[in-house]
């Protein structure tokens, strides 16, 4: 059988999510690939996330509020796993089409790719800046072999094979898949961007959500990657760009008058929180550098369309 066709494991890791579990589990019940086990790990659900993930035939698996880091929940979802094929998801992503496990899982017929992962895109109603760093991180080109070791666990898979070997860092804030991969690329393997397996990534966060998610991140980009720095220069010069070019692309697209609230308040609180993550200097890494927070270039850039029926969800 086909590497793409065999059986997967799916890993959500959840809390209180039952307003965007069900539609990722429809359209996991959708998927080409059928014989999916799907993983929740709940840690602490005081909503119906464990029951409506219970409907759709998962396997719960608790981990406490007080023992929870992103890598252990990880590790305990990818140990209650029963197949090779890991996918990893986030609980307020839902698949845009029926062959996304497919296509997301047809890489590892290379028997050198661990890890893969596919694009994100945001909701109709996701802030104009977060939908920017959406196209500059997942753009519509795969890359099979790609040089860095970026992904995002929002939308990946990897080989528990390897897992088993050097499992997710638990005590780390956040970037548990990049330390992962960092260590894959490290032992000779390689990370696939897969284009064609797209995803609709739902965030709706406030100042000090966006603020504290990048200042966690950035402590942890500082622990795998001990050289880098962000500094006020960096800091000034980062969040005037990405605004420049938030604001440039929203005229071009008609939208900007809506969005120029939300472009100020959100380069702002996203390099504040990463200069506060960081809070030393040294050299940096330039190639994932340029991937975690370079402006998109000015060439204006539209959406690849698949000749694939995408999967229409029932209404909530």
């Amino acid at each position: 059988m086909s590497t793409y066709l065999r059986p997967c494991s799916i890993v959500i890791r959840a809390y209180n999510e039952d307003k965007h579990i069900g539609r990722l589990l429809q359209g996991v019940e959708r998927q080409t690939v059928k014989d999916v086990e799907i993983i929740l790990v709940d840690s602490g659900s005081t909503d119906s996330t464990v029951s409506i993930a219970e409907s759709f035939g998962a396997k719960i698996v608790h981990i406490q509020p007080r023992e929870f880091t992103f890598g252990r929940s990880l590790n305990m979802g990818v140990q209650a796993a029963t197949h090779e094929l890991i996918v990893i998801a986030s609980a307020h992503v839902y698949p845009v089409y029926p062959d996304w496990l497919e296509t997301l899982l047809r890489p590892f017929e290379d028997a050198s790719i661990a890890l893969t992962y596919g694009k994100q895109r945001g909701p109709d109603f996701a802030k104009f800046s977060e939908q920017q760093i959406f196209h500059q991180w997942y753009p519509d080109e795969s890359a099979l072999k790609q040089s860095t070791a970026f992904c995002n666990n929002a939308n990946s898979a990897i080989r528990k094979s390897l897992w088993e070997k050097n499992h997710y860092d638990e005590e780390i804030t956040g970037l548990e898949d990049l330390a992962w991969a960092k260590w894959a690329k490290e032992s000779g393997y390689d990370i696939a961007y897969v284009a064609e397996a797209e995803i609709i990534h739902v965030h709706n966060e406030t100042p000090r959500g966006v603020f504290n998610r990048y200042k966690r991140e950035a402590m942890a980009f500082k622990k795998i990657h001990p050289e880098s720095h962000f500094n006020l220069y960096d800091f000034a010069r980062l969040t005037a760009t990405n605004i420049l070019s938030d604001l440039w692309h929203a005229a071009r697209e008609g939208v900007l008058i809506k969005n120029i609230p939300s472009i100020f308040w959100f380069r702002f609180m996203q390099f504040n929180g990463t200069h506060m993550g960081y809070r030393e200097s040294s050299m940096v890494t330039p190639q994932l550098r340029e991937t975690f927070y370079y402006a998109r270039g000015i060439k204006k850039q539209g959406e690849r369309k698949r000749d694939v029926e995408p999967i229409r969800y029932n209404k909530h």
